[in-house]
C-alpha cells in the first residue's frame, strides 16, 4: 500500500481505475508559455483545488513541451516545480512531468510517485531511475522533439509504430524488474501527429495495451486536435470537445484521462457511470 496525506492506495489503484470511470490526472503547468493560457503559472491553491474537485493524479510540468517550445535550464525547472511537489505530495499522488532525469529524482525525493517523460524514456538514465526508484511510470510518444515535432509528421502505419515503440520500452521495463501494474502508455496524441495520425491513435487504443494489458493515458484536454474537430481555435473554447473525449474513454475502459478542468470531467463522470450501471 503507498499513503498519500493519510490516504491509502493499492498499487494497482495507482493506474487503473476501480470505479469504472477513468482515473483523473490533473494538470499543473508551472510555465509562462503552456499552449492553454488558463493553466500557465499552475500553483498550490489550484493543485489542492484539483484533490478537491476528484482529480486522483495532479501532474506538475515546469517545461512547456507545446509543439515548437524550446527547451530551458534544469536549475529552472527545478525551482519552478519542486516547491509545487513537495507541497501538494501532502494531499494526493503527484506526477512529475519532465524528460530530465535530474529533474525526475528530485521530484521523487520531494515526494513524486509517478514520472510522465514525454520522451518516452529516451534518455537511459531516465530508464535507470524509474528501475532504481520503483515508482510509477507513464511512457509517452513522441515523434522528434517538441522544436520539431509537428513539421511534416510521418508515418506508414501510426498505431503500429507507435505501439511497436511503447511496448518495447514497457516490456524493457518488466524484464528488468519493474511491476506491470506501475506502467501506463500513452500515444502522444498531438506530439509529432496529425489529426488523423491522433484519430487513429484513439480509435485503435487496443493496440497498445499489449498482451500484458498495460493501462493507457490519453492527454487530449483542449488540444489542437479538438479545436481542428469542432472548428474552435481558442484552446479556451474546447471544453465540450474535450469531454467528448471523456464520454468515448469511459466507454471504451481507457484507465486515465489528464485533464485541465477537473471538476467538469468528474461530474461528467459520475453522470455515465451512474446511466451505465442502470443500463446493465
Amino acid at each position: 500500500m503507498h499513503d498519500f496525506g493519510g490516504h491509502e492506495f493499492s498499487r494497482r489503484a495507482l493506474l487503473a481505475p476501480m470505479s469504472g470511470r477513468p482515473l483523473l490526472m490533473a494538470i499543473i503547468n508551472a510555465t509562462p508559455d503552456s499552449f492553454h493560457k488558463s493553466s500557465r503559472d499552475g500553483g498550490i491553491e489550484e493543485g489542492i483545488s484539483h484533490f478537491a474537485a476528484g482529480a486522483d493524479w495532479v501532474d506538475i510540468g515546469g517545461e512547456s513541451t507545446r509543439p515548437g517550445s524550446l527547451p530551458i535550464t534544469i536549475e529552472e525547472e527545478l525551482a519552478r516545480v519542486i516547491p509545487l511537489v513537495e507541497e501538494l505530495s501532502k494531499h494526493g499522488p503527484i506526477s512529475i512531468d519532465t524528460r530530465n532525469h535530474q529533474v525526475a529524482k528530485a521530484a521523487i525525493d520531494a515526494g513524486a510517485k509517478m514520472i510522465n517523460d514525454v520522451s518516452g524514456l529516451r534518455d537511459p538514465l531516465m530508464f535507470d531511475l524509474v528501475l532504481q526508484s520503483g515508482v510509477a511510470v507513464c511512457i509517452m510518444h513522441m515523434q522528434n522533439t517538441p522544436e520539431e515535432m509537428q513539421k511534416s509528421p510521418h508515418y506508414d502505419d501510426v498505431c503500429q509504430q507507435v505501439s511497436t515503440e511503447l511496448l518495447k520500452t514497457a516490456r524493457r521495463l518488466v524484464a528488468a524488474g519493474h511491476p506491470r501494474e506501475l506502467i501506463c502508455l500513452d500515444p502522444g496524441i498531438g506530439f509529432g501527429k496529425e489529426l488523423t495520425h491522433n484519430i487513429e491513435l484513439l480509435q485503435g487504443f487496443e493496440s497498445l495495451r499489449g498482451t500484458e494489458g498495460f493501462s493507457l493515458l490519453w492527454g487530449v484536454s483542449r488540444k489542437t486536435m479538438i479545436g481542428q474537430i469542432c472548428d474552435q481555435d481558442d484552446s479556451e473554447d474546447r471544453l465540450a470537445g474535450s469531454l467528448g473525449v471523456a464520454a468515448y474513454a469511459q466507454l471504451k475502459g481507457i484507465d486515465i484521462l489528464r485533464v485541465h478542468d477537473v471538476r467538469e470531467h468528474a461530474d461528467f463522470a459520475a453522470v455515465m457511470s451512474r446511466l451505465l450501471e442502470v443500463e446493465k
